[in-house]
């Protein structure tokens, strides 16, 4: 392991997140009412921290080869290792600003030594949930002093600071690109290896060049996501007709497919088709290969048509919103009947938020077991390879359904030679045991899970610690059961709350680029 590419590669990453939270500074010391004060505690040493830090990487590795490339062993170690200090600088400004207990509530005798603790691992669980895009929160009356301080609080994240709220939507933001761009667009210039950090990131047969280069590739993926970026704020505020403040937030986490809400009541709270609408067309584009998406705009519709993922990732949307509106419609909900327009509204919604944003415009909690049942299959199956949504994507699912034809085929003809075909392109067996590894760990990992969670937390119903596991390794957000769309996480105990970050950094990094570095040989030798 060449430490010195690892550190560099580590360094260029910390050393830009000191960016946004300057931008966060600059909004708050100008526009918030607690003043310079508040915003330079909350925003300047987490910055300060970044930079140094990230400084002190990139000039231990300054004298290094130049000419050396990111090997894959480099490649994996900086991308999984790099989420760590990124999601531990975005924790401070929570843990310094007062949404959860920290060294200021401790000094003035507010908040005991473990309630600075646990309110560190609150603001942990924040970043982490915020830079992997899953969207789960735990902001709440018995989590956040700014709500615990008053008798009855409607809107808990409504109260909390409003550069905070968007420096919750700017980590998703971040994320929702994440290392792979970075490395695409600047490491590949400095050190070489782009394609193996992209590896490292997206296992599988799914990443392409766009372009002559990678970094071009980078810079045109990054081109897409801000245009989207800044077209959904001007359809959700101008169209929508939501304020300045929500449209910017609700823009900045659709496209990662992230999920954090400005209120508690999060879309649900708009009461509003036309907002809904909006967002239904944004999350359907993040759920669909960036790829494809920069084809569409250079006029190639039709041949991004074509493409097998995209055509069988809209079969299950439509196949999965048509059962959810019958059932729906033909039973209703525990709390009421619904009008067929209403269930066709909100089983669309929801059929594609769940492997996107995590949204919800209904509770879904409240649904019938079969609905509940899709909502649960949909966060397992995810979006398309390429995209920001999550779950295990739609072409390893189409893959390892082929593979399963070709062995049946097998066994009916032993002798006869099945090639397995994506896009009209023979898959290399190599790339098909990598599939396959990544499944089978998901499979593994899902399943400790769910015995690890259901045995710290006892009082859990099997829903609960099921759809836990699978939001948490899919990065959805929210859950079934108790940990609905209209439910924090904050009820689940402290050795709970660390698996559920470890497992929402496994998914991020869909499992193998974490578990390589478990293996020896990822650390011994240097060749």
């Amino acid at each position: 392991m060449r430490w010195d590419v690892v550190g560099l590669v580590l360094g260029w990453t910390i050393r830009l997140i000191a960016l946004p939270l300057l931008v966060v500074f600059a909004y708050s010391a100008s526009i918030e009412s607690e003043g310079v004060e508040y915003a330079a505690k909350t925003y300047i040493t987490p910055a300060l921290l970044s930079l140094v830090l990230g400084q002190s990487l990139v000039s231990l590795a300054r004298n290094s080869d130049a000419s050396s490339r990111v090997r894959d062993r480099e490649a994996f170690a900086s991308v999984a290792l790099g989420w760590i200090p990124v999601v531990a600088v975005g924790a401070l400004p929570y843990w310094l600003g007062g949404m959860f207990n920290g060294p200021f509530e401790m000094f003035s005798g507010t908040a005991s030594v473990w309630d600075g603790l646990s309110g560190l691992l609150y603001s942990w669980f924040e970043s982490m949930s915020g830079f992997t895009t899953t969207g789960a929160t735990v902001i709440d009356i018995s989590t956040s002093p700014v709500c615990s301080a008053f008798t009855v609080v409607d809107d808990c994240i409504g109260s909390q600071s409003n550069s905070l709220i968007l420096w919750r939507s700017i980590t998703q933001w971040v994320g929702g690109m994440g290392v792979i761009m970075l490395g695409l667009l600047i490491l590949s210039r400095v050190l070489g290896g782009g394609m193996s950090l992209a590896r490292a990131e997206l296992t599988g047969p799914s990443l392409s060049r766009l372009g002559p280069t990678l970094q071009w590739t980078a810079s045109r993926l990054w081109l897409i996501y801000v245009v989207l970026t800044v077209l959904e704020f001007g359809m959700l505020h101008f169209l929508g007709g939501l304020g300045m403040f929500d449209a910017v937030n609700y823009s900045l986490t659709t496209l990662p497919s992230g999920g954090f809400g400005t209120s508690d009541e999060g879309i649900m709270g708009f009461e509003s088709a036309r907002v809904e609408v909006i967002l239904i067309v944004f999350m359907l584009l993040t759920c669909i290969n960036f790829s494809l998406l920069h084809l569409m705009l250079a006029g190639r519709g039709k041949e991004a048509w074509k493409d097998e993922e995209l055509r069988t990732y809209l079969l299950i949307l439509l196949v999965a919103w048509l059962a959810m509106s019958f059932n729906l419609y033909r039973f209703g909900t525990s709390e009421g009947g619904l009008v067929p327009m209403e269930a066709l509204r909100h089983a669309l919604f929801q059929s594609i938020s769940i492997s996107s944003t995590g949204y919800s415009s209904a509770d879904f909690a409240t649904w019938p077991v079969f609905s509940q049942f899709i909502l649960l299959m949909l966060m397992v199956v995810g979006a398309s390879a390429g995209s920001t949504g999550g779950g295990l994507k739609v072409m390893r699912i189409r893959i390892a359904f082929e593979l399963a034809k070709r062995e049946v085929v097998k066994i009916i003809q032993p002798r006869r030679v099945v090639a397995i075909r994506f896009n009209q392109q023979i898959i290399e067996e190599r790339k098909i045991w990598i599939v396959l590894g990544m499944l089978s760990s998901w499979m593994v990992l899902a399943t400790a899970s769910i015995l690890t969670i259901s045995f710290l937390e006892p009082s859990l119903e099997l829903t609960d610690v099921l759809s836990i596991s699978v939001s948490l390794l899919g990065n959805t957000g929210p859950a079934l059961g108790a940990f609905g769309p209209t439910a924090t996480w904050a009820a689940l105990s402290e050795p709970s709350m660390v698996i559920a970050t470890l497992l929402m950094w496994l998914g991020r990094l869909e499992l193998l680029t974490v578990l390589v570095l478990l293996h020896p040989r990822t650390w011994s030798g240097t060749d």
